[in-house]
């Protein structure tokens, strides 16, 4: 027998997550899982810029991306129903904050 909470929903189209919802990932799979991925891997490129990212040579750029690509295509699975985008999101703005206030700091310590 299957126990389900009460207040749980098994409609699909109830528990999609934002970009599922905006993508309209239940109505056109296809089209919208590709641009979820995008999405995904736009926004996780964002992050390890703002946080991760150092000099490196252009051939370790192009791996680190391939990988990076990758690890997108199992969070967009995750996506669908989770709040990957908006976490990779608010991500980006808490290091976009962080990289702006060190910026700010660096520049008044060369004014001194």
């Amino acid at each position: 027998m299957l126990f389900i909470a009460k207040n749980v929903s098994v409609n699909p189209e109830e528990r999609l997550s934002f970009f599922g919802k905006l993508f309209r990932v239940d109505e056109n799979p296809e089209l919208g899982m590709w641009f979820l991925l995008l999405t995904i891997f736009v926004l996780s490129a964002i992050v390890y810029n703002l946080g991760f990212a150092r000099k490196l040579k252009f051939w370790q750029n192009i791996i680190i991306y391939i990988l990076l690509f990758l690890g997108c295509l199992l969070l967009t699975f995750l996506a669908v129903f989770l709040p990957v985008g908006e976490s990779l999101i608010i991500a980006a703005i808490v290091l976009g904050l962080y990289r702006y206030r060190l910026h700010k700091e660096r520049s008044r310590k060369n004014q001194q």
